[in-house]
């Protein structure tokens, strides 16, 4: 671990705005998330694994996936499936990548009870370093809510450790 710490803060009561440096250069970075061999190392939080992992890089495409909790010492959370599923919107390689993310089924269907998230990732180049800063707008203060209440902050600060992990083996 390089020791850089995400940072996270909340935007206009519905914005969570996420940001962390990472040592490594911003096109490597920008490939963590446009690949399904590099994804399935490291999406989801410590504990997960991604045995489904589909992509279709492209606006209009498709990304869809399932962690699945392998870690017996989770207890009830051992064994599940969590399935989702983002259309992707706007790609500018190795800049930014726009797209709204849904809770969905094992079949991509999208669950109505879950609120759907349009994310911003903007990749920055810092002299080989990337600082990737994420925007994830819901559409009310209440949907934000209720992810935060789920332990998304943890889950999501889980991953990037573990794509920090991830670019350490690969860089």
């Amino acid at each position: 671990m390089s020791g850089n710490a995400m940072v996270s803060r909340v935007e206009n009561e519905k914005v969570l705005v996420l940001e962390r440096v990472f040592d490594a250069p911003r096109e490597l970075v920008f490939a963590m998330f446009k690949e399904a061999d590099h994804l399935k190392h490291w999406w989801g939080p410590k504990g997960w694994e991604l045995p489904v992992c589909s992509i279709d890089f492209r606006p209009g495409g498709v990304w869809h996936y399932c962690m699945k909790c392998a870690d017996e010492s989770q207890g009830d959370f051992y064994g599940m499936e969590s399935w989702g599923k983002g259309v992707y919107k706007e790609i500018i390689e190795p800049e930014k990548i726009v797209y709204t993310d849904y809770f969905s089924d094992a079949e991509g269907n999208e669950n109505p009870e879950m609120p759907a998230t349009e994310v911003t990732m903007e990749f920055i180049d810092l002299d080989g370093k990337t600082k990737l800063v994420s925007y994830s707008e819901y559409v009310s203060a209440e949907s934000l809510k209720t992810v935060m209440d789920m332990g998304m902050l943890q889950g999501i600060t889980e991953t990037w450790d573990r794509l920090e992990a991830r670019l350490n083996e690969v860089k």
